[in-house]
């Protein structure tokens, strides 16, 4: 979505190719939004990003602002500082239809909760860790924040997922840490807790920090969209 800043000093949220085509003269150059034909959302964005504006997504959508804009928006919108990412600018102007990334970050959590039992992690299979509070998705802490996956494997001890669409920032292992002492408290009761780390990619930084913290794995993701030729019967 395109946010904009008004002379009221509040902010409007626009479809991000309905603005591109009312604003075609703001677009990024040699791009268009048009519904036959048009760049897809994923170049738009990046041509965005070449204009210096700024891409950073919440849990639930993906919100592109001017340079100097994004601090207002994120005022009136909420603030994303937890729960965003700012997704980087791609060199690779090439578009791909066997390597794709998810758009949002939910859309990552509902795949990895999916799927779980088949995801080994230590050796073991987990489940969703259900009680009367949560299901295992968004388990709530009492400092209000969070928890994206909580698992249990077969043995009883706990799994805390940390997901990231895009990279990882390094503060990822402060997050999933802090999740990892509050299970530890108040959830696992002497059981062991682990931590998991998923996201589109892993900086050296991460890799280095998690020398010194054995308990936190990571994982990278990675999607493949392929198409088939259906013959006709």
């Amino acid at each position: 979505m395109i946010v904009e800043a008004t002379l009221d000093g509040g902010v409007q949220v626009h479809e991000m190719k309905k603005w591109c085509r009312l604003h075609p003269e703001q677009t990024p150059p040699g791009m268009s939004a048009a519904a036959s034909g048009g760049d897809n959302s994923q170049r738009l964005r990046r041509g965005f990003e070449k204009m210096g504006w700024s891409v950073v997504e919440t849990a639930t959508e993906v919100r592109i602002q001017r340079p100097g804009e994004a601090d207002r928006a994120e005022e009136l919108l909420g603030d994303a500082t937890d729960e965003a990412e700012v997704l980087p600018e791609s060199s690779d102007d090439s578009e791909s239809l066997a390597d794709t990334v998810f758009h949002l970050e939910r859309q990552l959590q509902a795949f990895i909760a999916d799927n779980l039992e088949s995801i080994p992690v230590n050796g073991k299979r987990l489940r969703l860790y259900a009680d009367g509070v949560s299901g295992g998705r968004e388990y709530p802490t009492s400092s209000g924040r969070r928890i994206d996956i909580l698992a249990v494997d077969d043995g009883g001890n706990f799994v805390v997922f940390e997901l990231k669409r895009g990279e990882a920032p390094d503060k990822a292992i402060g997050q999933i840490a802090s999740y990892m002492g509050w299970v530890s408290l108040n959830l696992a009761h002497g059981k062991a807790v682990s931590g998991v780390i998923v996201a589109r990619s892993i900086n050296e930084s991460l890799r280095e920090a998690i020398a010194v913290v054995p308990n936190v794995s990571l994982f990278e993701y990675r999607l493949r969209f392929d198409l088939n030729l259906i013959s006709a019967a």
